[in-house]
């Protein structure tokens, strides 16, 4: 169907339906816009999600945090242990909410349960909602048209949040530079009969992160970053196998551990687009930017560019500009690129120095961690800017109200 047929209009489209498309979706909502949501549900997810304040505060924008927080464990403390074995070996370091200020660095939350919260917001709030994919993209004029099932619809803009295979950036013409590591990221939850203390644990081994993260009562997440072959033979173990093993690797500080189901393993790489808007298309979450997951940076990331994405649209709305035009375009694409560049520079570096048995990069990383444990203003303002960088970050995201 031609565009200009199409009876169906809205100001903005949002294609994908997990997280970030959802959390987008009803933010837009939250504030005024006419705007429909496009994708099918997402499937079962044995991952959980560390979410950073900068991420509660918006989730709590969008009118979703109440109905996830019941199933969301709070993060208090977040710990660093060299696992490594090296020569130069970094001092364990213990970051604590308490210093700056905060209850807690975050919450970790099954993304099940996080999915299931934001679809309940969606129904609350009487979101339209398309549980169809998007099979066709036509680019012209004032407007973009989707199909999706049986449906065709125009729109000013269309936000792509479906993930690092992106239809709509393809559709676009948006290229990507991509990047692969030796590694997978096996992921489980297990109970244990210690307590964790809301305490994160990350241990960095020779071949990546070995992460813990709180979950409610005496249970916890793992994410354990290994060599491919490695992983392989993990998949291979029987429950109490791996109960056992991940007990030793977690130098048994949880205490007795019983592995549940399900349990999955991704590959790791990386990638980044070259814009992040043209053709009336804005990229948000991993179908703009996608790394490993270390130090909870990945959709806490995402986050970031949907309240950015909201406020260069608010600026838009006040200034009867085009939503879908190219000035603001070009606005959201100036104010996310440095917190994206910097932050997937900094996951590589130290995802490539726990790799490199090269001695000056376990210095550097060794080096910089003492002098966490040494220096308060230092510590203080890693922890700051670990949580919601100091430069660029959007105003939703450091807890200030949209203007």
């Amino acid at each position: 169907m031609d565009q200009n047929q199409s009876s169906e209009r809205h100001e903005i489209a949002v294609v994908g339906a997990g997280p970030a498309g959802l959390t987008a979706a009803l933010l837009l909502k939250a504030q005024g816009f006419d705007v429909v949501l496009i994708g099918p549900r997402h499937a079962a997810d044995p991952r959980t999600t560390a979410l950073l304040t900068g991420s509660v505060n918006v989730l709590d924008a969008a009118g979703a945090w109440d109905a996830a927080r019941p199933n969301a464990a709070p993060m208090r403390t977040m710990r660093i242990i060299d696992a490594t074995n090296r020569l130069v070996r970094a001092p364990e370091v213990a970051f604590e909410a308490g210093e700056i200020g905060l209850g807690a660095f975050g919450f970790n939350i099954a993304n099940e349960a996080l999915n299931a919260a934001l679809a309940d917001s969606a129904a609350a709030a009487g979101l339209a909602w398309i549980e169809a994919p998007v099979t066709d993209v036509v680019h012209a004029g004032e407007t973009i048209t989707l199909t999706a099932g049986d449906r065709t619809l125009a729109a000013r803009l269309a936000v792509a949040a479906d993930g690092a295979r992106s239809f709509l950036r393809e559709a676009a013409g948006i290229a990507v530079r991509t990047w692969d590591y030796p590694q997978h990221a096996f992921v489980t939850t297990f109970g244990h009969s210690g307590s964790h203390h809301d305490t994160s644990t990350e241990f960095h081994t020779p071949s990546g992160p070995f992460t813990v993260v709180p979950l409610e009562s005496r249970r916890s997440s793992l994410v354990w970053v290994e060599r491919a072959e490695e992983v392989a033979r993990i998949e291979t173990l029987s429950d109490r196998e791996l109960s056992r093993e991940i007990e030793q690797r977690s130098h048994r500080i949880l205490g007795a551990v019983t592995v549940e189901r399900p349990r999955g393993s991704i590959p790791l790489g990386g990638m980044v687009a070259r814009k992040l808007a043209d053709k009336r298309t804005v990229l948000v979450a991993e179908a703009g930017h996608r790394f490993p997951p270390i130090g909870a940076q990945g959709l806490n990331l995402g986050f970031r560019d949907i309240a950015g994405l909201v406020e260069m649209l608010i600026a838009a709305r006040r200034n009867t500009a085009d939503l879908g035009g190219a000035g603001t375009l070009a606005a959201y694409e100036k104010s996310r690129k440095t917190d994206i560049e910097s932050r997937t520079l900094a996951v590589d570096l130290l995802n490539r120095s726990l790799l490199s048995g090269f001695l000056p990069a376990s210095a550097a990383r060794g080096l910089g961690l003492y002098a966490a444990t040494r220096f308060g203003p230092l510590r203080r303002f890693m922890m700051r800017e670990g949580l919601t960088p100091s430069i660029g970050a959007p105003r939703l995201s450091r807890g200030l109200p949209l203007g």
